[in-house]
């Protein structure tokens, strides 16, 4: 196991693999295992380490899409790929420090969990949506359903203003008006998101989108990151008073605008909630599945959990 972190390396699915993205997200919490022949690396593992009520967890930090393992592209016969694949994650799984449960989020370049099952972790499927080819905006904007088309058209004859900025002051405000809408909580920090701001703007690796009616009212905002492979639609809010305005349509739209002109695809960051994967979905994006591989080792826990579960089951009757 290997602990060399610097700040930006090559051995990435998504820049949430990159180093300085975890220091921002797990400060201190995260750690990597990277698995080498003849000094050239072929795997690397980040991984976040939380303890929670006598428990140790590997795990996902927050706002962070997927982590699992990178492996070096690989050439030759499919069954000699295959082969090292299973060899290489049975080295790693063999690396993975004590803990009690594992839950990991792998990106959906990885398609092969068969080394994991064989070691008895666990699988659901999980979508995203991308679009997967950024050069021609034209098609892009063809492929949308009519009717976020339409959106955005109404957006713009409201003169509903898209402006690119820096506030993240009011992007926060909109954020937690989404979550007040549906009795939620945050799941974050609004400080959390602040510093995750100042990590990715040293890095040239956000943009904030939000949208004004024209009272001058803020209506939506996206929180984008990207890299030179993607871009993606971190975190989005709204005024629930404003929701039928087309300004959400309209914000999307220039985030992928302005994907076009520094990355490759767009990444909707995708969502299991029906009237959110139905809005992605829209925009002409094609559906990626990924894994979230998990495994309890911890017998106590798996019986607590249990217990949590009944007593779910209890409450409901």
């Amino acid at each position: 196991m290997e602990n060399c972190k610097p700040d930006r390396i090559p051995y990435v699915n998504s820049l949430f693999q990159q180093p300085w993205w975890l220091d921002a997200v797990a400060p201190g919490r995260w750690q990597e295992i990277t698995i080498k022949k003849e000094n050239e690396i072929l795997l690397r593992f980040p991984y976040v380490t939380e303890k929670r009520n006598g428990f140790t967890f590997l795990t996902m930090p927050s706002v962070t899409q997927t982590l699992g393992p990178w492996m070096k592209p690989m050439n030759g016969k499919q069954s000699s790929q295959l082969s090292l694949q299973k060899e290489l994650i049975g080295d790693l799984i063999q690396q993975l420090p004590p803990h009690d449960s594992f839950n990991q989020r792998f990106h959906y370049s990885i398609t092969n969990w068969l080394p994991f099952y064989w070691n008895g972790f666990t699988q659901s499927t999980r979508y995203t949506y991308v679009i997967e080819d950024l050069s021609d905006l034209d098609a892009v904007w063809e492929g949308m359903k009519s009717n976020v088309r339409n959106k955005i058209r109404k957006a713009e004859k409201a003169c509903v203003r898209v402006i690119d900025t820096d506030d993240i002051e009011t992007f926060l405000d909109l954020n937690e008006m989404t979550f007040l809408r549906q009795g939620m909580s945050l799941p974050f920090s609004q400080d959390f998101v602040r510093r995750l701001n100042c990590a990715c703007a040293k890095k040239n690796a956000r943009k904030i989108f939000i949208t004004y009616g024209p009272d001058g009212r803020p209506q939506t905002g996206l929180f984008c990151v990207y890299d030179g492979h993607a871009m993606y639609n971190l975190l989005q809010g709204g005024d629930p008073a404003l929701r039928g305005s087309g300004a959400n349509a309209l914000a999307m739209w220039e985030s992928i605008k302005f994907a076009s002109k520094v990355s490759k695809v767009y990444d909707f960051e995708g969502s299991m909630i029906e009237p959110i994967e139905e809005f992605f979905r829209s925009f002409g994006a094609a559906q990626k599945p990924y894994f979230a591989i998990s495994k309890t080792c911890s017998r106590r826990l798996m019986l607590r959990m249990q217990g949590r579960e009944l007593v779910k089951l209890l409450l409901k009757k």
